[in-house]
């Protein structure tokens, strides 16, 4: 057997492996319980029988803190293994966060807790947007990035939402007073 034809074998039995797991477990890396609002999807690079990469824009609201939406743009690999739901996805992610309403904190939160996590491979790559406080500036800071179980992506982007009063009221709540720990 030649170096090309082992080569072309372990990649092939890689897939099967890959898609067998996917059906198996029944889940192919998707979006969590809480899924965002797709916001709108653009092309960017184009295959000519499978589905193109795309980046696509989703929004979503801070569950733990009222009035703070974010929205945040991924790459989405398309071709055989994007279409399958088995393609192990890029780690550039950008993100922008804004108050939408007045800010009221549900309970308190310690610094860093997760606010959104999807999956973004079918095994161990995650993509997180995190939470915390500026309570000296009072701000609240968020900040996305991925991780794998063995080697992470110091790739990353953040986004600040200064607490401003809304609506002609003039009760602004302090991040720092929810903060835990």
């Amino acid at each position: 057997m030649t170096t090309s034809t082992r080569l072309r074998a372990t990649l092939a039995w890689r897939w099967l492996l890959t898609a067998t797991a996917a059906l198996w477990l029944g889940t192919a890396p998707g979006l969590a319980a809480d899924e965002p609002d797709l916001i709108f999807r653009r092309s960017t690079v184009f295959k000519f029988l499978t589905p193109n990469d795309k980046l696509a824009t989703y929004g979503i609201d801070d569950p733990e803190v009222e009035g703070v939406a974010c929205h945040f743009t991924v790459p989405e690999k398309g071709g055989v293994t994007g279409w399958l739901g088995i393609a192990e996805q890029v780690s550039d992610v950008s993100l922008a966060c804004r108050q939408i309403g007045p800010i009221r904190f549900k309970g308190k939160l310690a610094q860093g807790d997760d606010m959104f996590r999807q999956s973004r491979s079918l095994f161990f790559k995650k993509m997180q947007i995190v939470r915390g406080c500026d309570a000296r500036r009072n701000v609240l800071v968020y900040m996305v990035y991925s991780d794998r179980l063995i080697d992470g992506s110091p790739k990353n982007s953040t986004s600040s939402v200064p607490i401003m009063p809304w609506g002609g009221s003039d009760t602004i709540q302090k991040c720092g007073d929810f903060i835990s720990g």
